[in-house]
């Protein structure tokens, strides 16, 4: 038998946003006297997020989900795409050129600050190669020399 607390975290993932098609039944449920925590375990939803579309209903009697707060993100999944195929084709590309390369291919209109982040989000980080001296072939001998002469320490 599983338990409320593992159920309840295979159910529905924590940022994860209930349907309008679902929120109907949560608010018919309280209509026919049962609790939050049998409209929970019937439905399969978290009993926090049955609480809140209940409340919601209660206070503005509408289920119906709010759109996000806050400025709509300026890339698309397009140019996201894009601009991941940039990257993954040429990856010296300094951010200023990748911004220039999308402008003039694809007409995307943004700047290098949102390059960055989106690149950042999606795991690309700038990193410097770590500087690393050849070794010459005289240089080699003369390493070679010194630990045949020291072996023994």
């Amino acid at each position: 038998m599983q338990t409320a607390s593992t159920n309840i975290c295979e159910r529905m993932g924590r940022s994860q946003e209930l349907s309008d098609s679902k929120h109907g039944p949560v608010i018919g449920c309280p209509l026919s006297n049962k609790s939050i925590c049998e409209i929970s375990l019937l439905l399969n939803i978290p009993r926090s997020t049955v609480s809140g579309i209940i409340t919601k209903w209660k206070q503005l009697e509408m289920a119906a989900t709010q759109p996000p707060s806050g400025r709509p993100r300026n890339m698309t999944e397009r140019g996201q795409c894009m601009l991941k195929c940039t990257v993954r084709r040429s990856q010296q590309l300094s951010a200023e050129s990748i911004v220039k390369d999308l402008q003039t291919s694809c007409g995307f209109q943004i700047s290098t600050t949102t390059v960055c982040r989106e690149l950042h989000r999606m795991g690309f980080h700038g990193r410097a190669a770590a500087s690393k001296p050849y070794i010459t072939k005289c240089n080699a001998k003369h390493r070679m020399k010194w630990c045949k002469a020291r072996r023994h320490w």
